[in-house]
């Protein structure tokens, strides 16, 4: 299944049914008057959020959306059928922004959420309502009006409360996996993730936590670099970040600084966000040359954070730092409460 997270669209709402101009001509009715009936309601264009689906790839081919438009009034007063709403199902957790305007028009973050986002035209009034003293027989009616028609730009923001983000190659595929049933891709090269991966970890109660291991950032990912940028957007819904950082790098202050200045620069509040490290690959390290705990120490200086040495590999040292994400994930209120 192809990863596609942003898509541009138009969606146009019904046009509203015509009035029509009618008049009784009853056999045992002589001064029947009108009866041209009102036109029916054009359908609108209502987002309906998923949690079934994953991607936007629906929108990838199919880029205009109309819905269907109303009938036109008939005689002896009758009103013309509505026309049918058009229903379009994304994914739980897209925002629905003015393609014009880039004012945000809509988040639907919650399954089965809704989102009217195209209102369909009224229908044109029938020679029925302009009867008067002065016009007992009105010839004319009003056209349907038009429904509303909008471009628009869907991008999807992963519902994950755990983000686990690092350089390429610090081991976030293979920390998923050892945690949760995910298998993403993994290989010892660097930018092996080329998409967000969801894994679900269980607590000790039993409850699932959502991880998402985002694509591996490098320097100036927040503008545009490498193929981080593109899943920035994905961690601004977690509720905690789990930095990741290779302990066989030969420089790991330089590592963390890296991702921190990203995180700054790209901003929304992510470098504000609750952290946690880790140095992992700590069975690939040389102990008499590199001082692991040393390195902690510093880290845990320069970001106030949590450190742990782990081996996503060997799985040590996980269960203290799931410890930590669950404490601190018990202190702070629910991810859809943050970003409403």
């Amino acid at each position: 299944m192809q990863f596609i997270d942003q898509a541009e669209i138009e969606v146009a709402a019904g046009k509203g049914g015509d009035g029509i101009v009618a008049f009784r001509r009853e056999k045992y009715v002589p001064a029947g008057g009108p009866s041209g009936g009102n036109g029916g309601r054009g359908g609108s264009v209502i987002f309906v959020a998923d949690q079934n689906l994953q991607t936007l790839l629906d929108f990838r081919y199919n880029h205009r959306f109309q819905a269907e438009n109303g009938s036109r009034g008939g005689p002896n007063n009758c009103t013309g059928a509505n026309g049918k709403d058009l229903i379009i199902e994304v994914p739980c957790g897209t925002a629905v922004y003015d393609a014009e305007t880039g004012e945000l028009l809509g988040d639907l973050t919650e399954p089965q959420q809704t989102l009217r986002i195209a209102q369909g035209g009224k229908g044109g009034l029938g020679n029925q309502h302009f009867l008067s003293n002065r016009n007992r027989a009105p010839e004319y009616a009003l056209p349907g009006l038009p429904g509303e028609i909008k471009q628009l730009r869907l991008e999807l923001k992963l519902l994950a409360e755990v983000g686990i983000i690092g350089l390429p190659n610090a081991g976030k595929s293979t920390l998923i996996s050892s945690l949760s049933a995910a298998r993403p891709k993994i290989a010892d090269y660097p930018f092996t993730t080329l998409i967000p991966n969801l894994g679900v970890v269980r607590k000790p109660t039993g409850d699932g936590t959502v991880f998402a291991d985002i694509p591996g950032l490098i320097e100036g990912a927040a503008q545009g670099a490498g193929l981080g940028h593109d899943f920035l957007r994905h961690i601004e819904r977690t509720r905690v970040l789990l930095h990741l950082i290779d302990a066989t790098s030969d420089d790991v202050i330089g590592d963390y600084n890296t991702i921190q200045q990203e995180l700054k620069a790209y901003g929304r509040g992510l470098a504000e966000r609750s952290q946690i490290l880790a140095l992992n690959k700590i069975d690939a390290v040389d102990r008499e040359t590199v001082d692991l705990e040393a390195l902690a120490t510093q880290l845990n200086h320069l970001s106030y954070a949590p450190v742990f040495l782990i081996s996503a590999v060997t799985r040590t040292g996980l269960e203290p730092m799931l410890q930590q994400i669950w404490e601190i994930l018990d202190q702070i209120q629910p991810a859809e409460e943050l970003f409403r």
